[in-house]
């Protein structure tokens, strides 16, 4: 039998759901809002006419999809893409190693120095060498790369930023958290250090795993600051990095000025971030039942 709720727990009730209501809403408007101007017209965009719906007039829905068409026929939009799947792809699951190997060793008690080197990796999150040191130290990089063969722009961004101390940290403590009798039983049954921690530590820390795949699948998705300062060549440049010449590009009043199209170029600019956006939005729902629980698990050491 449900207990009946007081009058002060109820009117806490509706006004914390009711909060969190307008605020989902404020926080999906904005995508509804560029899935909109991507499909209007030329002077529903020019007059601010778009308010939550597709429109040409204000008031009648229309979808026109002109905007989409000139991007999907645009083969450096294609290429970008590609680029970034393989930054995602790529980045992601070296990162993931990296992380995985150094969380295990540093969760182990028996690692000579463990305390140095796990004050050394938190170390690194309160101070910074900086903007200038560390783009020298990718310029270097390059250079060994070079030497070694790889001319592909694209592995310094996958390789060079492949430790993130972060998702280290939540690595490790989850991984602090797996009882050590079951440890120990793996031990005793003949496991060895890489059968324990693929057969053991991965599988019962999958929630906090899930949540660093995320951590890293985002920033590797979304990365633009280094892309764009480390990769000179155009066709090797990432999807992030289209965008951002395309919106300059379609900001220039001298490009606008010789603007013929019955749709806006504004339009092209937010069907592109739709297309940037639809694939993290694809990947999430699968993850985030995983999310909370990751976080909490490898955020809290007990």
């Amino acid at each position: 039998m449900k207990r009946k709720l007081e009058i002060s727990e109820l009117i806490f009730k509706i006004i914390s759901y009711t909060f969190l209501t307008i605020f989902a809403l404020l926080c999906l408007y904005p995508f509804i809002y560029v899935i909109s101007a991507a499909l209007s017209s030329y002077d529903a965009i020019t007059y601010s006419r778009v308010v939550l719906w597709p429109t040409d007039n204000g008031k009648d829905v229309v979808f026109i999809t002109e905007a989409f068409k000139e991007m999907f026929t645009n083969d450096q939009f294609w290429t970008s893409y590609t680029n970034t799947l393989f930054l995602t792809i790529y980045g992601t699951v070296f990162s993931l190693l990296v992380a995985i190997l150094g969380a295990y060793a540093l969760s182990k008690k028996r690692l000579l120095f463990r305390r140095f080197f796990n004050f050394f990796l938190v170390f690194t999150m309160w101070f910074s060498a900086g903007l200038v040191p560390q783009y020298q130290n990718y310029i270097k990089t390059g250079h060994v790369f070079a030497k070694m063969g790889i001319t592909d722009e694209k592995w310094l961004i996958v390789i060079a930023m492949g430790m993130a101390a972060m998702n280290i940290i939540l690595l490790r403590n989850a991984f602090e958290g797996v009882p050590s009798d079951i440890e120990e039983a793996a031990i005793v049954d003949g496991a060895t250090e890489f059968q324990v921690l693929t057969k053991v530590f991965i599988p019962m820390s999958k929630s906090t795993i899930a949540t660093v795949t995320l951590f890293f699948a985002i920033s590797r998705w979304n990365g633009y600051f280094w892309a764009n300062q480390m990769i000179s060549k155009e066709y090797s440049k990432p999807l992030q990095v289209f965008i951002k010449n395309k919106v300059a590009e379609y900001t220039d009043p001298d490009f606008l000025s010789f603007w013929t199209e019955s749709y806006h170029p504004d339009s092209v600019v937010y069907a592109l971030i739709v297309c940037s956006i639809i694939p993290i939005l694809v990947i999430y729902p699968f993850i985030q039942k995983y999310f909370a629980k990751g976080t909490n698990v490898g955020g809290v050491k007990e």
